[in-house]
């Protein structure tokens, strides 16, 4: 099977393709630039890392590119920048993953180095330190930072003795107990074929591309050893939490429960959390907080999903003594959506808006790789582009019920409020 998708001006198809070794590539050729974009992901994320140790996975991704094979951190890094090869990790709730962009000219040498930061990484007591001491830093100084307060708070109390209630980037007293047996260990658990999915977009032939694929992740173990991890609904509906700060202006996190990508009115979902709070200045929630009462500078909602949860969460901030009127409106708007569903109006604009700002998703090889690569993880199918902009047309004033009764509800909100808000106790 092959599918459509829009680059710019002109059509082009994303491919299956399949190494010798066996590994799928979803691929889209363009001969627009003389370059190459690679995006690929795999199974097990800050999900795994050890009891007492979060933020193990992104220290461990962190530390791929900073020696590898007989490189040490700088000679690694100095062979990257001699090709203007752009190389990088990253780890969230539960995948690792990265990204590589190459002139053609260079493929060659961008997979060797690819190959050597995925199979032979060296963990050297110095990078592991840097990078220890470069994370404990941002944790120091997201500490002073409200908004950071209030999100870790959020997801520990909407999460609680589950992976996802840590953040991903863990503490300064978790980061500070990662030992390098422990990245060691970890890299061998989770960097593997087995799970793996591979996008390429640009000019580069496919065998070639083929052959470079299987160079870089064909020495890598069949399948990870990934511990599992159980489905959670979220916690704390109806609760409050306050963490006090002395600050003028509290930050307010909420949620209600969510849905995930494959769910049948993860679409609907889409649309209404667009009607909610997603659209910058269109939403209800914009509308009613900011401008007809002057209540907050900003305010909106997203989705998030995860393979074991989601939820539609949300933010704004506004003065202590405002923090009650405040948390007042959004649940109103959120019971009046729930109960009376959209107006035709809001739901036309919502569907053009999503459909019409769809193509800006994919104004780069890199973006597009990104965003196949996502859709591979979440096993949407790889026609998923060609359909998504027919899935919004069609969501209807039901559809959008539907899903506002499966996550509104009766408007019971997980809030938690960093600051000291006049008028809200917790509850």
């Amino acid at each position: 099977m092959t599918a459509a998708l829009t680059t710019g001006t002109s059509p082009a198809e994303v491919r299956p393709l399949a190494t010798a070794s066996g590994l799928e590539v979803w691929h889209v050729a363009s001969d627009f630039v003389p370059l190459v974009a690679i995006a690929f992901n795999m199974e097990g994320g800050a999900a795994q890392d050890p009891p007492g140790k979060a933020g193990a996975a992104q220290m461990l991704a962190r530390l791929l590119d900073e020696g590898a094979g007989p490189y040490d951190s700088d000679a690694f890094q100095q062979r990257l920048a001699a090709r203007a090869i752009e190389l990088g990790f990253n780890a969230g709730p539960d995948a690792i993953g990265g990204s590589l962009k190459t002139l053609v000219e260079h493929a060659d040498e961008a997979f060797d180095l690819l190959r050597l930061a995925l199979a032979e990484p060296r963990f050297d007591e110095d990078a592991v330190e840097r990078v220890r001491a470069q994370t404990i830093a941002s944790l120091r100084y997201q500490a002073n930072d409200p908004g950071a307060v209030a999100t870790k708070r959020f997801f520990r109390e909407a999460f609680p003795g589950h992976p996802y209630g840590s953040p991903v980037s863990g503490t300064e007293e978790t980061v500070a107990a990662v030992t390098r047996e422990d990245l060691v260990a970890l890299h061998r658990r989770l960097v593997a074929r087995g799970r793996l999915n591979v996008t390429a977009v640009g000019a580069l032939p496919a065998e070639r591309l083929l052959a470079g694929i299987d160079a870089a992740f064909g020495s890598l173990p069949g399948e990870a050893e990934l511990e599992p991890v159980r489905d959670m609904p979220l916690a704390g509906l109806g609760t409050r939490r306050i963490v006090d700060l002395d600050v003028p202006q509290s930050v307010i996190r909420f949620g209600v429960a969510g849905l995930r990508w494959r769910d049948p009115d993860f679409i609907p979902a889409y649309v209404l959390n667009h009607i909610l709070g997603g659209g910058a200045f269109t939403s209800r929630l914009f509308q009613e907080v900011r401008e007809r009462r002057g209540l907050a500078y900003s305010v909106g909602t997203s989705l998030a999903s995860y393979r074991h949860a989601a939820m539609c969460w949300g933010y704004t901030a506004t003065k202590n003594e405002r923090v009650a009127e405040c948390l007042d409106v959004i649940t109103s708007e959120m019971a009046r959506l729930s109960h009376e569903g959209p107006t035709e109006d809001e739901l036309a604009k919502a569907k053009d808006y999503l459909v019409g700002s769809y193509a800006l998703a994919f104004d780069s090889s890199t973006k597009i790789a990104h965003q196949l690569a996502q859709i591979a993880f979440e096993k949407l199918g790889i026609d998923h582009i060609r359909r998504r902009n027919a899935l919004v047309a069609a969501v209807t004033p039901e559809d959008v019920r539907r899903a506002a009764s499966r996550t509104l509800a009766d408007a019971r909100m997980l809030v938690v409020i960093a600051g000291r808000p006049v008028g809200v106790a917790e509850a």
